[in-house]
């Protein structure tokens, strides 16, 4: 019998160019993939309008952007699909945190 850690698929992801080493369940790892292209290229349209800022900057003014703009996205969702995303974005922002440790 397979035990959960072994299900997990080893990828990498590029934020702000540091790689991350992050393990993902198979069914998550496009929507991973799908965050990191999505947060890279946020990161661009603020380097461009906001030059000589540094990385931490860029990273501090995408997410202060994106929780102001969550509420609003909130209400238009079912409240299981905001669960769902809400557990995703935890365990994301978990496995972050163990990369970041490591």
């Amino acid at each position: 019998m397979e035990s959960e850690e072994s299900k997990l698929l080893n990828i990498h992801v590029t934020i702000c160019d540091r790689p991350y080493r992050l393990k993902v369940r198979p069914e998550e790892e496009e929507n991973v993939r799908k965050a990191a292209r999505t947060i890279a290229e946020k990161i661009k349209e603020l380097q461009n309008q906001f030059a000589g800022s540094d990385k931490q900057d860029y990273l501090a003014m995408l997410l202060l952007t994106t929780m102001v703009e969550q509420p609003g996205a909130h209400k238009e969702t079912s409240a299981s699909a905001t669960s769902e995303f809400d557990s995703a974005l935890d365990a994301l922002n978990k496995q972050l945190q163990e990369a970041l440790q490591v």
